[in-house]
């Protein structure tokens, strides 16, 4: 199977404009962009974006998330104590949605990438299909991690609105959010075409077709 780099091709980034770069690098005839065979220092980056989340994760999780003042008093609410509140009032379905969304997905994703930088930079043949089907997973679900700032806004126009109390989001939410642009920014520095590099050196090197199953 010969493959786009083979042939000296390279699709847009920008417009998705299939064009030959002869020298490995070039712009588009079409909008000017520059053409990569792959993105330029895709895995530094990826890493540098990872670690800095998995570093946030940590006070975004073990922070206030949200303080609530009344005339009894300031409470300071993280995340998981949150979470805890609503399973107790028994709003079990929002409690486990508000878990999933601000704990598991970030944390899921985090690890997702990891393993996606770990087997590239292992040139790992294992399971390139279903690798490209985790990193296009991770792409999707990345607008839903944002589930508990959402809450916090809403409940803070709506609280003021009926002047009942105030709430303000706590130094989480800024940790949290930033969290969630590194886990995005770090799926969109990561090159998919990396996991099958290693299958088409090994045909190159072999002229036998690889087994995208191996």
């Amino acid at each position: 199977m010969t493959t786009a780099r083979q042939m000296k091709l390279a699709s847009c980034h920008d417009c998705g404009l299939l064009s030959r770069l002869p020298t490995g690098h070039g712009h588009c005839p079409r909008c000017g962009a520059t053409l990569h065979f792959r993105k330029p220092a895709s895995i530094a980056r990826t890493w540098a974006y990872l670690i800095a989340a998995i570093i946030l994760y940590i006070p975004a999780n073990t922070l206030p998330m949200m303080i609530t003042g009344s005339i009894v008093g300031t409470q300071s609410d993280t995340i998981l104590s949150g979470v805890v509140y609503l399973w107790v009032s028994g709003e079990w379905p929002l409690a486990a949605l508000v878990f999933f969304a601000s704990i598991m997905v970030p944390l899921l994703k985090m690890i997702a990438i990891l393993l996606l930088l770990i087997t590239c930079h292992r040139r790992s043949h294992w399971q390139p299909q279903q690798r490209l089907k985790l990193y296009r997973l991770v792409e999707f679900v990345g607008r839903w991690s944002m589930l508990d700032i959402y809450v916090v806004t809403i409940l803070a126009a709506l609280v003021q609105v009926q002047s009942l109390a105030s709430i303000a989001a706590g130094p989480a939410a800024v940790a949290f959010a930033v969290v969630v642009v590194l886990t995005m920014l770090s799926a969109m520095s990561f090159d998919p075409r990396l996991i099958w590099d290693p299958l088409d050196d090994e045909q190159e090197h072999t002229g036998e077709p690889h087994d995208a199953e191996h």
